[in-house]
């Protein structure tokens, strides 16, 4: 079993939509990201609270 530990969702937070650490940052922004093809990179340069690791877990989540 994957372990997805880096993904929350909180009400109070984006209104319960799956984010990374409980930052506002969604699941759903970064494979939006990803599918318009940015690489990690640039993700990572744009949002540089992000790691690695938060990425890779978002596109597990969202597989």
């Amino acid at each position: 079993m994957v372990q997805l530990n880096r993904i929350t969702q909180q009400p109070n937070v984006m209104g319960g939509k799956a984010c990374i650490r409980g930052m506002r940052v969604t699941v759903g922004m970064i494979v939006g990201q990803i599918g318009a093809g940015h690489s990690f990179e640039e993700i990572l340069a744009d949002y540089p609270y992000l790691e690695r690791e938060d990425i890779m877990q978002a596109l597990r989540y969202a597989a």
